[in-house]
This record gives C-alpha cells, sequence and structure tokens, in this order.
C-alpha cells in the first residue's frame, strides 16, 4: 500500500465480512478501512477521502439506507457500493431511490466486488 492508495472504507456489523473484503480489497493494491457500524464510520468519515464506501444494508443502530441519506445531507460525495442479503421489492425499491454506485447481493464473487470498486475510484480519477 502506498499513500496514493485509494481508500475504501467497508461498514458491516460482521467481523468476519469485514476481515474477508478487507484481505481481498487490500490484496487489489487499495488502502483499507473497516468499521463496524455506520456511526464508527461517521467519526472518521469527515477526517478522510474516502474513494468508495462498501457498505451493508441492514445495521444495528443506523443501517446503510439512513448513513447514506446522513452523507448526503452532509454532503459528503462519497460513492456508495451497497451489499445486501435481502433481496426483496421493498429493499429493490429503495436501493433505486438510493442512487448508489453499485449494489452486490450477498453472497457475491469477490472479483465482482472489485470490478465494482475499480468503476468507481475510475470514475473519480477522471478515466
Amino acid at each position: 500500500m502506498t499513500l496514493a492508495s485509494p481508500l475504501i472504507c467497508i461498514v458491516d456489523d460482521d467481523l468476519s465480512v469485514r476481515r474477508a473484503l478487507g484481505r481481498l480489497i487490500t490484496s487489489a493494491g487499495y488502502a483499507v478501512a473497516t468499521f463496524g457500524s455506520a456511526r464508527d464510520f461517521l467519526t472518521l468519515a469527515p477526517s478522510v477521502r474516502t474513494a468508495c464506501l462498501v457498505l451493508d444494508i441492514y445495521l444495528d443502530e443506523m443501517d446503510g439506507f439512513e448513513l447514506q441519506a446522513r452523507l448526503a445531507a452532509d454532503r459528503a460525495d462519497i460513492p456508495i457500493i451497497f451489499m445486501t442479503a435481502h433481496d426483496d421489492a421493498t429493499t429493490r425499491e429503495r436501493i433505486e431511490r438510493a442512487g448508489v454506485a453499485g449494489v452486490l447481493g450477498k453472497p457475491f464473487d469477490g472479483e465482482r466486488l472489485l470490478e465494482a470498486i475499480r468503476g468507481v475510484v475510475d470514475r473519480g480519477a477522471g478515466a
């Protein structure tokens, strides 16, 4: 990892998911920070430039939709890739309204996540 590596933040309440995704994303050359809750992420968000937020939708306390709305209200322009194990009509409708950079249904192939992250990072770099 270099100082110039884009920072990818992961928010998921499952420690094993955070660890696995952290290893995967680090192996692709990105800097990674992981958080067990939306509130934990919000404590760091103002102090770092997050290139992409990989965000579980269903979390304790504040869910992914609430975090996304809070970031939008704060005018934080952080591209979000939602992850969810809940593929129901209500969730799909909320995802469509959220206007996020991508959505992956759990379980998903790691390469699909890396492709989504690359797309977000490349767009952010003007590529």
